[in-house]
């Protein structure tokens, strides 16, 4: 038995589900006496549809916005101050500080993006020409970007089912050269942690998290950006909380602290961190300025007081829903590594072909509950630009050694991730739904499922 069986066992017995559906999954049309739902019509084949209006889930921080974010916005407008630099009152301390606690780390760091935390991130760990850094093929691109804007070298592993990278396909990867490993928990849930840290400290390279997509996802009981070395998030608009924009560095090493802190800031230390790192240990070195504004703080230290609360509001409407499909015959998920941490941002279903695929997103949308692929990031290496090794100038130190210009991207550097992301589909869930949105959702996909039978 695979490892993601008793994992989903226990799931389920967790929210009060075991063998058949649960009383509330019958109520949503899953019952005995309901079970005609089989022979129903597909909207897409002229049937009544589920829903009449279609049901959709807007960004999930700007549903939660109030007068929390309203009066920290107006103390910014009032102080006439929005430089980040000014003291206990600063309102981007008063972020790092208050995420840094939450997710259970020493230091968190406010950046101007996900992309540039991703790039603070590298810097700190000293990641430059002639090293190599691994990185799932399927992820954003600021992921790849930012190791090639340090002048080091890319090198893509395949994904699992969960479509996070795959610990078996790590090491094979690793060289002399290796410096880093880049675990990405996307779309809500955390990469297999355990495993990817035990490869890198067998052979002494460092791991960077990336939660840009999972920001309050944990694994094993911990917050995902509080198990690697260094780890990073996002907070542009699709994102758990945000301010639109905005990102952040943590890390629980003074030292990598240390770097980023002068590489977000022209070098520099002020003021208090100054005084919390006594002065520093570091010499100061080329650096960028990616500071965030007062603003942007101002919105994430009322975003992060709203952290839990909508992570828990989307987890349980992802687990009724879960619980309501999970007797489904040969019904198969997205794999996950800690249900219980995971968010729950979409239900996927692997509907075994890409062309059985594309029917489940017809017919799902047809019935008012429409359903996407895997999104928000991208198959990396068959990336036009990618492939082609494009970069700003054509002597860019990441493709000039020996390494760099033996190294093929392409579709056939990941048939594995081609393939996964290619035959999955999910219907995202909101934090504020109703009940009857859920049951909507349940017997929609109950509905189209059934008709289509098991891959």
């Amino acid at each position: 038995m695979s490892q993601a069986a008793p994992n989903r066992r226990a799931f389920l017995q967790s929210i009060g589900a075991v063998g058949a559906a649960s009383v509330w999954a019958a109520s949503a049309g899953a019952s005995v006496a309901q079970a005609a739902d089989v022979k129903d019509k597909l909207a897409v084949e002229g049937g009544v549809p589920v829903r009449k209006k279609a049901l959709s889930s807007g960004p999930y921080g700007p549903q939660f916005y109030d007068d929390v974010e309203k009066r920290e916005l107006i103390e910014v407008l009032e102080s006439k101050s929005p430089f980040r630099w000014r003291g206990e009152e600063s309102k981007v301390l008063k972020f790092e500080k208050a995420y840094a606690a939450h997710i259970g780390v020493k230091y968190a760091l406010g950046v101007t993006s996900g992309t540039t935390a991703l790039y603070t991130a590298m810097a700190a760990l000293e990641v430059g020409p002639g090293d190599e850094v691994i990185l799932p093929a399927w992820t954003w691109y600021a992921d790849y970007d930012a190791i090639a804007l340090c002048g080091a070298l890319p090198v893509f592993a395949e994904i699992d089912e969960s479509f996070a990278i795959d610990p078996k396909d790590i090491e094979a990867r690793i060289t002399p050269r290796t410096k880093a490993i880049i675990a990405c928990h996307l779309q809500g849930t955390p990469a297999d942690m355990d495993p990817i840290i035990e490869i890198a400290r067998k052979h002494k390279i460092r791991v960077v998290e990336d939660c840009a997509q999972c920001c309050g996802g944990r694994y094993k009981g911990k917050f995902v950006g509080s198990i690697g070395d260094i780890g990073i998030n996002s907070f542009q608009l699709s994102k758990t909380i945000t301010a639109g924009e905005g990102g952040a560095v943590t890390t629980n090493d003074a030292t990598l602290f240390e770097r980023a802190l002068r590489f977000h800031d022209v070098s520099t230390i002020r003021t208090p961190y100054k005084e919390l790192l006594k002065g520093g240990a570091l010499s100061s070195f080329v650096a960028c300025n990616f500071r965030m504004n007062e603003f942007t703080g101002a919105v994430m230290s009322a975003q992060v007081q709203k952290l839990d609360a909508i992570c828990k509001a989307v987890h349980a409407n992802f687990a009724k829903v879960y619980q309501g499909v999970a007797d489904l015959p040969g019904i198969k998920f997205r794999k996950s590594h800690d249900l219980e941490g995971d968010l729950g941002m979409n239900v996927f279903l692997d509907l075994g072909t890409s062309q059985r695929r594309a029917k489940y997103l017809r017919a799902m949308g047809a019935e008012g509950v429409p359903a996407s692929p895997p999104g928000g990031s991208a198959i990396l290496p068959s990336t036009n630009w990618i492939e082609s090794k494009a970069t700003v100038h054509p002597a860019w130190p990441s493709f000039q050694t020996a390494q760099g210009k033996a190294i093929r991207y392409g579709a056939e550097a990941c048939p594995r991730t081609i393939d996964i992301i290619g035959r999955f589909a999910g219907v995202r869930i909101g934090p504020k739904y109703t009940e009857e949105d859920l049951k909507d959702i349940v017997q929609a996909i109950r509905k189209v499922y059934q008709a289509m039978g098991p891959a």
